[in-house]
């Protein structure tokens, strides 16, 4: 599908010499041509009128006029009386098959899958006021390049608002504002690797992209196993690791929260081995039925590199994060921020300031509390019908939850099952690097970006897969294949 340009649309680059024996009208008739079999002018492609694009190439419209008429002769273009010269349809075939994308996967009505935030909710009046605002009272120097650290008002709003909210130990030249958690990650293991780190210990079950992440950087990764307290700490000592990427206040995928004693044992290990723990605060603002957890990097400043981002509590397309960063570290990856992109961009950055600076971004903030603690209870309710045998885990903070199937099941078939009725349910093999036969089948259930209307039809569509009570779809997994 062709681009509408509107107005007189961008310059098309054509290229004519003048010192060639060629007359410039072939020139250009043999460019346009090659544009459109090439592809880079597309079937119903505006192009410029003959007066703009004479005036572009210096040449007289008559001869650009000669060559539009040319190339419609040919059937490259169309034209009608009051209408632009267009790409004409048909050029597409002289061009060749158009290039196949990727088989569509099976479109899902109720999709399961985690880390998902409702974006139906983006709150949208209130960031274009903020971006308004900013762009009526910025002065110039703000949209040059800065310091790749971030804007400062930015920052500032920042250290106040983690010291008021998450307990964390932080001033605004300690942070590092990135686009977002994997660019956060990766300037943070950079940085670490330049400091002579080869090892960073990630949690099994985890997110197993941080494992591709570490090779990027150039690093090894170890997986350390969970437990309902947090990270194992004695499995974490017994590797050879001074990084530990991990996410104490709501364990992803688990749910678990790192307990008191479970984050001094972790606190006094990366004292005594010199490391630094890598603190992932993804979704800390959600919580629901139990006491606010702070972060873990208001124990041990000097050892912990804390990271948001707005993903969650925004959109994940606002792609704005921090690094409260330990201060030996925060040259090294404000070195690795500016190396990488020259920093954030800084309007988005001054309307993320004035948006929490007004008070509007924790209006926002409430709001989604309760429509998540809703969408929770709705998770709850439709499992306690349709699906009574399940338990649920991890429904303390977030949005997501692990549902613990009944002893036996066959938790991939269930998978299988769901998805031909385009239900799509995500195993928590999917998180673990290290399989083994004892782990409980489980179900990590996304609900962010549900309505509470689709969990109920979700969950009714495969109550009888997650209790077992299904009977066996025919060709699942290599059973029940015959015909009667």
């Amino acid at each position: 599908m062709s681009v509408q340009w509107s107005g007189l649309g961008p310059e098309l680059l054509l290229r004519l010499d003048r010192e060639a024996a060629e007359p410039l009208g072939a020139q250009l008739e043999r460019e346009l041509r090659e544009a459109i079999r090439s592809g880079r002018l597309s079937a119903g492609e505006r192009l410029p009128s003959s007066r703009g694009l004479a005036r572009e190439l210096a040449v007289s419209r008559g001869l650009v006029q000669e060559c539009y008429a040319q190339l419609q002769a040919e059937g490259y273009l169309s034209a009608t009386t009051g209408s632009a010269t267009r790409v004409a349809s048909v050029a597409r075939d002289a061009a060749g098959p158009a290039p196949r994308g990727t088989p569509s996967a099976r479109r899902l009505l109720v999709d399961f899958q985690a880390g998902r935030p409702d974006l139906t909710t983006f709150p949208r009046q209130d960031w274009l006021w903020a971006l308004r605002e900013v762009s009526r009272t910025a002065p110039a120097d703000a949209l040059g390049y800065g310091d790749p650290r971030g804007v400062v008002e930015l920052r500032e709003v920042l250290a106040a608002y983690l010291r008021r909210v998450r307990g964390a130990v932080v001033d605004p030249e300690r942070i590092v504002i990135c686009t977002g958690f994997a660019q956060g990650i990766t300037l943070v293991l950079r940085a670490l690797a330049t400091d002579g780190v080869r090892t960073v210990a990630v949690e099994d079950p985890g997110d197993v992209d941080q494992q591709a992440v570490a090779r990027r950087a150039s690093l090894e990764a170890v997986a350390v196993p969970v437990d309902e307290q947090g990270v194992v700490v004695d499995a974490l000592a017994a590797t050879s690791a001074r990084a530990a990427l991990l996410t104490p206040a709501h364990q992803s995928p688990t749910g678990g929260v790192l307990g008191p004693g479970r984050r001094q044992e972790l606190v006094d290990w990366a004292t005594e081995r010199r490391a630094t723990i890598i603190e992932d605060d993804y979704d800390a603002e959600f919580r629901y039925d139990r006491d606010p957890v702070g972060a873990l990097q208001g124990l041990a400043p000097e050892r912990v590199a804390m990271l948001g981002t707005v993903s969650k509590s925004l959109a994940p397309a606002v792609r704005l994060g921090w690094v409260v960063c330990p201060a030996r570290l925060v040259e090294p990856i404000a070195q690795e921020k500016e190396l990488t992109d020259r920093g954030s961009p800084a309007l988005d950055q001054l309307a993320l300031a004035t948006l929490m600076r007004s008070g509007r971004y924790d209006r926002h903030l409430r709001r989604m509390r309760r429509v998540y603690a809703a969408k929770r209870q709705a998770l709850i309710d439709a499992l306690a019908r349709h699906a009574p045998g399940v338990e649920l885990r991890g429904l303390a903070a977030g949005f997501h939850a692990v549902a613990r199937l009944p002893a036996g099941a066959d938790v991939e078939e269930v998978v299988e099952q769901a998805a031909a009725r385009s239900i799509g349910l995500y195993p928590m093999s999917a998180y673990r690097t290290r399989q083994a036969e004892d782990h409980p089948p489980e179900l990590v259930l996304g609900f962010g970006n549900l309505s509470e209307a689709a969990i109920e039809r979700g969950i009714a569509a495969v109550g009888d897969l997650l209790t077992g009570s299904a009977a066996p779809l025919k060709g699942a997994r290599g059973r029940a294949d015959a015909d009667p």
